[in-house]
């Protein structure tokens, strides 16, 4: 750890001669979204989206409509001005004529020049087989996890423990020609499962294949192999990303419809099989696909599914029984007119599995959670946009009449100011299994509610972002036995002088949960804030200060603090990345989040309690022009502890340390 700690001051006296080193976008992804909204599932799909379209970015003068919604961090707004911008006045030249369109604000700017840039304005057509073959580019990650540390379950014993070594490592190869076309896949393995063996006779434990073709005229898109949709508000189909709040702002009349590739390494929330969107009129588009997938469940004695598996974890033989032991097989079709600012579509989606969903009902919570063979959801999604007011919205319902329906509407006051308001309806009884979209609970049922927010920029370098979200859940939820109400609100400033950007956050959520002694449920309510300080330049170093602290008050009282700093810097194609931080807290309901660099098509947002420090370092350096190597070391130190976790994943030590290693060949 004194090395580590040596090299730690080495980068910060470096910086001084420094250029900017890590994804430029990393620095203004954050202030997107709050890493408690975020689940591993999201986090991961949204920074595997931002990681494709920087190696693949887009040619902003020969973008359609969709390619455009593929960016996750612009309005519709924003979408429907870039679209009139470039139809009025011809192609972009320079990344300042941006400032040209009213409606994007210096974040958006910033963020389109990551992953966009400006090329000739003749439209995309798809090439011929040989030019594929002859112009495409190579792209391959191979990333080794290596823990410095044993757990408990890496000694197995034949009945306890985990059946594979504890080295974590993934590979992610794809070939692709522009926009047109792509192929690839995706190997990975989690810690403690077998490799060549113990149930994993192919090697990885996970693989994901896939193979696109976009714009061969009447055919838009055909992708087969493993892929996500996302329809309207994701009432009825939506296993792509979620939003939090916050990004509900920056969303303002919204509704997807798209089909991405799986590169993920996420083993839930993608079909197999294949997709298609025709384009049957100027303005009439329709979407057809058909899925069938081996799913984890845990059964009950009567060989019904008791639950679904999302985590893709195959460590013990307890889990590697419940491998692909269930099938799903669905199809549906998405059909979507668009022009002059409107838009309307229809979802329908059709799903049946070999086993019966079966949960166990004596919980309240799993009431009305989804059981049977069969299941059908239909929807309708529909939505305007004017430069001064848009709405958006859908309604669906399964296959037992219940009813689900979410409403936005946004106003453009002035060119400064933008308001926001959201409405929900999700009968506790709507059942659908692909539904990913706005709540509080995050689930599409048992929930209302009526979420505002404001978007105000005074100057160009001031931004004020604030909401208030009211929810009540007619049912019992995970933490309370009887409907119970909660709020939540959040304002956020910031202001950018110069090369400087100052922020804060201040976010209190108020709900009521069971008090663990009685049938009645009481008030809890944590506080959330952060103050931050960073300076970057174009070509230069950056560096950031920030402070975040937690305050939690129900039954008892927890509060947690912590300060972080972070840099980074370059040395010819040397780049460095350094973070350092001290928490504490009195315990997990006031834990603290802190975003570090990570490698590439990683997500790190990790969650701290109790007292510590965590300090890593990230190098990467460019060897030649198709090949960059990384490597980085993490140490978290805790001082209130003997031993880090529990069960299989205790670590009989108070100080863990992981160092990750990764190669990127491009060419």
């Amino acid at each position: 750890m004194k090395r580590i700690s040596c090299l730690l001051l080495l980068v910060f006296a470096l910086m001084a001669k420094a250029q900017d080193g890590q994804r430029s976008w990393e620095r203004y992804i954050e202030e997107l979204v709050t890493a408690e909204e975020l689940d591993a599932g999201s986090g991961e799909l949204m920074y595997d989206l931002l990681g494709e379209l920087e190696s693949q970015p887009v040619n902003i003068n020969a973008a359609t409509r969709d390619d455009l919604e593929r960016l996750p961090f612009l309005t519709e707004q924003q979408i429907e001005d870039l679209c009139a911008y470039l139809y009025r006045y011809g192609p972009i030249k320079t990344p300042g004529e941006l400032q040209m369109i009213a409606s994007l604000d210096p974040l958006r700017r910033k963020l389109l020049e990551c992953f966009v840039y400006m090329g000739e304005g003749d439209k995309v057509s798809v090439p011929a087989m040989g030019d594929v073959l002859k112009y495409g580019r190579h792209d391959l990650t191979a990333t080794l996890k290596v823990p410095c540390y044993n757990r408990k379950g890496d000694r197995y014993d034949g009945r306890n423990g985990y059946l594979g070594y504890k080295y974590k490592h993934w590979l992610r190869y794809q070939y692709a020609c522009g926009e047109a076309f792509k192929a690839g896949f995706t190997a990975a393995q989690d810690a403690g499962e077998p490799f060549f063996g113990g149930g994993n006779g192919w090697g990885y434990d996970y693989y994901s294949f896939y193979v696109q073709l976009r714009r061969t005229g009447v055919l838009e898109n055909l992708t087969a192999g493993r892929y996500r949709l996302a329809f309207g508000a994701g009432l009825v189909m939506n296993n792509d990303m979620g939003y939090g709040k916050l990004a509900m702002l920056d969303r303002l009349g919204r509704n997807a419809c798209h089909v991405r590739v799986h590169s993920s390494r996420s083993a839930a929330n993608y079909l197999q099989g294949a997709a298609a969107t025709f384009r049957l009129l100027p303005r009439l588009s329709a979407t057809a696909f058909a899925s069938y997938r081996r799913l984890d469940a845990t059964l009950n004695e009567d060989g019904t599914a008791a639950t679904l598996l999302k985590t893709g974890y195959h460590r013990t033989p307890a889990e590697m029984g419940k491998k692909n032991n269930m099938a799903a097989t669905a199809a549906g079709a998405h059909l979507r007119y668009a022009a002059h600012g409107l838009h309307i579509g229809a979802t329908a989606v059709y799903t049946q599995f070999d086993r019966q969903l079966n949960p166990n009902r004596k919980q309240p919570y799993r009431r009305f959670h989804a059981a049977g063979t069969r299941f059908m959801n239909l929807g309708t999604n529909y939505g305007y946009t004017h430069r001064l007011f848009n709405f958006a919205g859908e309604a669906a319902v399964d296959g037992n009449g219940a009813l689900a329906t979410l409403n936005s509407i946004g106003i453009n006051v002035c060119r400064s100011l933008s308001l926001m308001a959201v409405h929900r309806f999700y009968s506790l009884r709507y059942t659908s299994l692909y539904a990913n979209s706005y709540s509080d609970g995050g689930h599409v049922q048992n929930e209302s509610g009526l979420y505002a927010g404001a978007d105000w920029q005074p100057t160009r370098r001031f931004r004020l972002k604030l909401y208030t979200d009211f929810v009540y859940h007619p049912w019992a939820t995970y933490d309370a036995t009887q409907a119970s109400q909660a709020f939540d609100n959040m304002i956020q400033a910031t202001w950018q002088p110069g090369n400087w950007e100052l922020s804060a956050r201040y976010r209190l959520r108020i709900r009521q949960k069971d008090d663990g002694q009685s049938d009645r449920t009481v008030w809890h309510s944590t506080h959330r804030m952060r103050w931050s300080a960073a300076y970057g330049q174009a070509q230069g170093w950056n560096a950031a200060l920030q402070a975040d602290a937690a305050y939690a008050a129900s039954l008892q009282r927890d509060w947690g603090l912590m300060l972080s700093a972070r840099a980074g810097c370059s040395l010819s194609r040397l780049h460095a990345d350094a973070h350092a931080g001290y928490f504490r807290t009195t315990g997990y309901e006031s834990r603290l989040y802190t975003y570090e660099y990570g490698m590439r098509y990683d997500m790190a947002y990790p969650a701290f309690y109790g007292e510590g420090i965590r300090y890593s370092l990230m190098l990467r350096a460019g060897v030649g022009r198709s090949l960059s190597l990384s490597v980085k070391v993490g140490v978290t130190d805790y001082f209130d502890r003997p031993v880090i976790g529990s069960g299989l994943q205790q670590i009989n030590a108070s100080s863990m340390a992981d160092a990750d290693l990764q190669l990127h060949w491009r060419l």
